[in-house]
């Protein structure tokens, strides 16, 4: 999950810990998102208890109250092998909950938001190779000293001639003040940290703003099937951990489409126990589930899902994945089998990282109206995609 908080910014930024969110600058405050904004905002002591909670308070996964940082899917073959890599003690002081590392990324520049601990990071390390790079961002200094005193000897273990991980302290709410530069990261990974901000569209705007076109937001987190009482929200074992913070699904969507990503797909979900009483009480019928989103930032995206005629054809070259890809959870690609695909979808596999793995029939030259209203489409979609998400083709 979040690893612990959500890490990084400048010294400038790093100020704003010990400020309550209605001193910062007005560009920093929370965009109105209408009925969405009461479900999105944390006390005021949010950074505070966050930081306590998993510098001092969690000595190691153990001592968490729920499942809901220890919850996640079946890893990769390659995110198994690249843990290996990984030194004891940063697997120790790991809270994730999710695996929010994709394979097939040698050679890009990843971002780790809340990075803890540095698990992720380092087995993105080893997932990039030495010609790619990965920074990870928190602002707990116990979690970064960890991440930190490993980093040479990682380095000399992998063989690269220098080291292609970086760990910034600051905030996840202000990424440029961290020293990530617009359009300057392929892909942008968490591990259940959004929850933890009391801002979050600022943070997933930040998101959008560090990527370059074609990259992606692919990450874990906790979200509820309806917006909690304030009750529920300012508890501090709740946010400490990610209960208190969860996104309501239908927010998280609407969040969004205000900056950008305009088709957030659902890969993966997990329900999360909640084992102290409590926080059950707290909770009452609330469910929390574990997922792992994928958002792409494309020029090209509708807020609908489009019938243009194109067909898309997986090559099945992304390792671990010879005989088929799933782009989310309503759309897995059989190697080498063409198969009819939204605007949408062309576009996430035909122009964003994966476009080497994945070959694009056809053009935007006709549009045939909204994807599925055709026999052709309804015949290539006999399997419709979850409600819940993963998209419409």
């Amino acid at each position: 999950m979040m690893s612990s908080t959500w890490r990084s910014m400048s010294r400038a930024v790093v100020a704003l810990t010990t400020l309550s969110p209605r001193f910062w600058p007005v560009s920093a405050r929370p965009a109105s998102i209408g009925a969405a904004s009461k479900g999105i905002t944390l006390g005021e002591n949010t950074y505070e208890s966050v930081q306590t909670y998993y510098g001092k308070v969690l000595s190691s996964s153990k001592d968490l109250k729920t499942s809901a940082c220890t919850t996640a899917s079946a890893p990769t073959n390659a995110f198994k092998k690249a843990i290996q890599h990984v030194p004891n003690e940063i697997l120790e002081r790991f809270y994730g909950c999710g695996n929010p590392v994709p394979t097939g990324i040698r050679g890009l520049h990843v971002l780790d938001l809340g990075s803890g601990s540095g698990r992720d990071v380092y087995a993105a390390a080893v997932l990039v190779g030495e010609d790619g790079f990965v920074t990870g961002i928190d602002m707990t200094d116990e979690q970064l000293e960890v991440a930190r005193s490993h980093v040479d000897e990682f380095t000399q273990k992998m063989g690269y001639a220098k080291p292609n991980i970086a760990f910034k302290k600051g905030m996840i709410e202000f990424l440029a003040e961290a020293g990530v530069e617009p359009e300057s990261v392929d892909l942008v990974i968490s591990n259940c940290v959004v929850n933890l901000s009391p801002n979050k569209e600022l943070v997933i705007k930040g998101v959008y703003d560090a990527l370059r076109e074609g990259g992606e937001f692919y990450f874990s987190d906790v979200y509820c099937d309806r917006r909690l009482p304030q009750s529920a929200r300012d508890h501090e074992v709740m946010v400490g951990e990610c209960l208190g913070g969860a996104l309501y699904i239908e927010d998280f969507k609407r969040i969004c489409h205000s900056v950008g990503f305009l088709d957030p797909r659902e890969l993966s979900r997990e329900e999360i126990k909640v084992n102290d009483p409590e926080l059950k009480a707290l909770c009452g019928n609330a469910k929390f589930y574990s997922i792992t989103y994928r958002c792409f930032k494309l020029a090209g995206m509708e807020t609908l899902c489009e019938d243009y005629g194109e067909v898309a054809i997986y090559k099945g070259t992304i390792e671990d994945f010879p005989n088929e890809y799933s782009l989310d959870s309503g759309h897995v690609f059989e190697a080498h089998r063409p198969k009819l695909v939204c605007g949408n979808t062309a576009s996430m596999v035909g122009e964003s990282w994966l476009r080497d793995h994945f070959e694009i029939i056809g053009n935007r030259n006709t549009h045939f109206g909204l994807f599925g209203a055709t026999p052709a489409a309804e015949e290539d979609s006999k399997t419709p995609a979850p409600s819940t998400g993963g998209g419409c083709c």
